[in-house]
């Protein structure tokens, strides 16, 4: 028994001697971290959050910590409040850099992004990230139930109901309502026991269920099968009407009915438009859709906006001569009773 615990002890400070090494590098990593200098500051003078939220990129270039190399360059475009805008591109294009952005992830390097008018340097940053709900790529789930995870990041403890709305617009309740638990249901660090679909649509009810009146996709609609995709995007329209949503994407198919639609090339913006209007005179977007897409779909949608075009030019010639007939109406109606006003005189 004596020669048992010798040895025991003896291969404990092996594994001691084996750990020290790997300690040793945890603690130094850990030290670069604790001690890199924090580059987003509050301003010792900030102002107060705008009553509207409209959002504006003004010559905004931006280049990451210890690189020369720009990775956007010279972006203008705004977004009225409630609207959707999609930015799409090829990889390295720029497309998430502009979604890191508006939190104040990082700041811009050149110009200024503004929240109804005020430079989003100028607003605390704590006050800021309570106006957007935003959802990287990665789905990140915590440790917890699901009731944990959607209420994380909420103002308020959300009820039951709230948390199951969110969780209906994300498509996620269909799963979740399934599970023994619903609710209660255990999540692993990570989000280890749910799909990679699964984890995104948590992750999306999370942004939903913050009511935030900004809202990020950051590609966070890769991992869902284009029917999902699809009943996400229509619960979005129309439950999410006085949110702005900015979504970034690869899949043609997720952004189509966005409001606005900002296609990147090498951080430049080479064009903006809708769907239709983009598949028709814009190369690199048709390319990235003519990827995704038949010639006979991609011909069939330029044809479809053709016609739109049509109605809405017709729509507004007779919007203006109805306007211009009841102006003629009204003068010919003012001589008439100016007529009868003289004879009645008479």
């Amino acid at each position: 028994q004596y020669l048992a615990q010798v040895t025991f002890a003896f291969i404990m400070l092996s594994m001691i001697f084996m750990l020290v090494p790997r300690m040793n590098v945890a603690i130094k990593r850990l030290s670069e971290v604790l001690d890199e200098e924090i580059s987003v500051k509050d301003k010792t003078k900030t102002q107060k959050l705008p009553k509207t939220f409209d959002l504006t990129f003004e010559n905004v270039s931006f280049a990451y910590p210890d690189s020369e190399e720009a990775v956007l360059e010279n972006i203008n475009f705004s977004v009225k409040q409630g609207e959707t805008i999609a930015v799409i591109g090829g990889t390295g294009s720029g497309k998430s850099t502009i979604a890191k952005l508006i939190p104040r992830f990082y700041d811009v390097s050149k110009g200024k992004i503004k929240l109804g008018g005020v430079d989003i340097r100028d607003l605390k940053q704590s006050e800021l990230h309570n106006l957007i709900g935003y959802v990287p790529q990665k789905a990140n789930l915590f440790s917890g139930n699901i009731r944990e995870n959607i209420n994380y990041g909420s103002s308020k403890n959300l009820s039951d109901e709230e948390i199951i709305e969110a969780l209906k617009i994300a498509q996620a309740w269909d799963f979740v309502q399934k599970l023994p638990e619903d609710l209660n249901e255990k999540v692993s660090q990570g989000g280890k026991n749910f799909s990679g679909g699964q984890k995104q649509r948590l992750s999306i009810a999370r942004a939903i269920a913050s009511k935030a009146p900004i809202l990020i996709f950051d590609d966070s609609f890769s991992a869902l099968d284009y029917k999902t995709d699809a009943k996400l995007r229509a619960e979005l329209a129309i439950k999410t009407k006085s949110q702005t949503k900015f979504i970034v994407a690869q899949r043609v198919t997720s952004i189509m009915q966005a409001d606005k639609i900002i296609v990147l090339d090498g951080g430049k913006i080479v064009g903006i438009g809708i769907h239709g209007e983009l598949l028709k005179n814009n190369e690199i977007y048709r390319e990235i859709a003519s990827s995704q897409l038949s010639d006979e779909e991609i011909e069939t949608q330029i044809k479809d906006f053709e016609k739109q075009k049509t109605i809405s030019k017709t729509q507004k010639n007779t919007k203006k001569a109805v306007s211009v007939s009841k102006k003629i109406a009204k003068k010919s109606l003012k001589k008439v009773i100016s007529k009868k006003s003289k004879k009645g005189e008479k």
